[in-house]
């Protein structure tokens, strides 16, 4: 077991070495800028995160904000090649559609910093939407869409699942939708209304990281986003249901052409800002990622009833889950299989864990704290999203609140969330010959 002495100093040595310096202002408009300036970097991020995702998506609409961020590249009024244009300047962007929100990223030589600030400005303010664009769009979510749920084994796990999980909540269908259909009938004039809704300054975050000039990026800023109107009367963004407690089992068999059968587990937990987060994360990584975790310990490398099995934290900003994903071994009986995994995810509940898992653990969040640290764009990202939270502050004190976890508290949650009431699950079975 390791000395409390040692723990506490790597807590209290963690808290010094990774204090990112930042600061944060609101345009006229309600555009939420944070700035990160770091003079020895070469290279600048220019992030912009709309508080928009598929939970935003209108009423059989679904998978309308993934749509929207290929439009996005479609080009703008005065830039017809997104792309070509970034490349130019020496630089590379992507972009990810979430449920809860959309982030655009660049990467770029720190002397161009103010082409991505043009680029981002220009199709915030004066996006191209015209029917050949939408056309081509509809095409390519269409076909991604039919290639990743219809024709991939698993793909239409979050069809199953999230429909199982939330009866009201948009949460209730995956990020690329419920129905391609629903792509396919959507309109210039229901595209044209989720812009002005939802791309609008005061529903963004601008975030700016690296080694720009810091006497002219408040300037540049302002000249590029500052006259772009927010949204109006007429785009409201309306309020979300709140989901039902769950107080009850919920399980659903799938017979499709999968491989072999998987078990998917998913036990509901609170929102990403909820006091329990980062001990929740923390059991999750000791329940089921790695080698080293409880169930690959358990299940595959003492075991021969699973070929993997594997536990991850989807984290919401709403309502998370513990997720579990567990394939029996071709050879395993499937019953079998099913009653020991859930014979050792009871058996943490009721042993818990031990301080020097937990302190292996706390070591590996300040490795991988510091390495992503080192990382602009990745700081730039992680900027954006706790500004998007109302809570920029948590870029210095998140890691704190992990490293103050005890084993108390991880097994706590594991009493609280690892609950048969809160459990949805999904089994796939393959069809018959």
């Amino acid at each position: 077991m390791y000395p409390v002495a040692y723990t506490e100093y790597r807590r209290a040595d963690a808290k010094k070495s990774y204090l990112i310096p930042y600061e944060t202002y609101k345009l006229k408009n309600g555009l939420t800028v944070v700035l990160h300036h770091d003079p020895k970097r070469t290279v600048a991020a220019v992030n912009v995160l709309y508080k928009v995702g598929s939970r935003n998506d209108p009423p059989g609409r679904t998978g309308f904000a993934h749509l929207f961020e290929h439009l996005m590249f479609g080009g703008s009024q005065n830039i017809p090649d997104f792309d070509e244009a970034l490349q130019l300047a020496g630089g590379e962007n992507n972009a990810v559609t979430g449920a809860d929100q959309t982030l655009y990223y660049d990467i770029l030589p720190a002397d161009n910093v103010e082409t991505a600030l043009w680029l981002e400005s220009d199709r915030m303010a004066r996006l191209k939407l015209d029917q050949k664009s939408l056309d081509t769009q509809k095409k390519v979510v269409v076909e991604e869409f039919k290639e990743t749920c219809l024709e991939e084994p698993y793909g239409d796990l979050y069809h199953h699942l999230n429909e199982l999980v939330y009866k009201v909540h948009p949460y209730r269908w995956p990020v690329i939708g419920e129905r391609f259909e629903h792509i396919e009938d959507a309109s210039l004039e229901d595209v044209r209304d989720f812009y002005y809704t939802y791309y609008r300054p005061d529903n963004a975050i601008l975030a700016v990281a690296g080694g720009y000039d810091n006497s002219l990026i408040r300037d540049q800023i302002e000249k590029w986003f500052g006259d772009i109107p927010p949204s109006g009367p007429n785009h409201h963004r309306p309020e979300l249901p709140e989901e039902p407690e769950q107080t009850e089992t919920r399980r659903k068999k799938v017979v499709a052409d999968v491989p072999s059968p998987v078990i998917y587990l998913s036990y509901r937990t609170p929102g990403r800002l909820h006091p329990d987060f980062p001990a929740i994360d923390i059991l999750c990584f000791l329940l089921g990622s790695g080698r080293s975790s409880l169930l690959y310990r358990r299940l595959v490398r003492d075991g021969d009833l699973f070929a993997e099995v594997s536990a991850s934290h989807n984290d919401g900003l709403d309502s998370g889950s513990i997720m579990i994903d567990a394939r029996p071994d071709e050879d395993a009986d499937y019953d079998e299989a099913r009653n020991a995994l859930f014979e050792t995810v009871n058996e943490l509940v009721r042993k818990g864990v031990a301080e020097p898992q937990l302190a292996k653990v706390m070591n590996r969040l300040e490795q991988h704290n510091h390495f992503k640290s080192i990382n602009v764009s990745s700081r730039a990202s992680e900027l954006a999203f706790y500004a998007a939270l109302g809570k920029p502050e948590l870029i210095n004190l998140e890691l704190e609140q992990y490293l103050a976890v005890t084993v108390a508290d991880v097994n706590r949650v594991a009493r609280t969330y690892l609950r048969p009431e809160l459990l949805s699950e999904v089994d796939y079975f393959c069809e018959e010959e």
